[in-house]
């Protein structure tokens, strides 16, 4: 069992079943509440859960340990992370879970295009078949 707590397949699993929870509980709490408003309850949680964690793992660290560059780019993640929220929130209110979510998933094929371009990884003709494919059925489900 230990070793399934520290696969990358096991937390990526998780987190598709977290964000498919996300999905349906947020269309339902969004249904008489502010897209915005919504996201910013959301996100007073997830501050609270992860300070929480934090605080009972011990896994706090001195801000002075985190790199110039690293609070960079987790600035800007932060940033994309906001800006997603707030259009998947506005996305969810106005349309159904069951299409705007896989909307939301071509993000997998935008990070493979990008994990190549920009951190130069490399992807197998299987794999960039598997990206067509979540393509081509985000687009599918999304259709009326």
């Amino acid at each position: 069992m230990k070793a399934v707590l520290v696969s990358w397949p096991f937390w990526a699993f998780l987190s598709a079943v977290f964000a498919a929870m996300t999905a349906i509980f947020a269309k339902i709490g969004v249904e008489n509440v502010g897209s915005d408003f919504a996201t910013f309850i959301r996100t007073i949680v997830i501050l609270l859960t992860v300070a929480f964690i934090l605080t009972a793992t011990g896994q706090w660290q001195p801000f002075g340990t985190v790199s110039t560059r690293s609070y960079a780019f987790l600035v800007l993640s932060g940033l994309a992370t906001g800006a997603s929220w707030l259009c998947y929130f506005r996305a969810l209110k106005l349309g159904d879970a069951a299409r705007v979510a896989p909307v939301d998933k071509l993000s997998v094929v935008l990070v493979a295009i990008a994990g190549v371009v920009l951190l130069g990884e490399r992807l197998s003709p299987r794999n960039w078949l598997g990206i067509l494919l979540i393509a081509t059925g985000s687009v599918l489900v999304a259709l009326r």
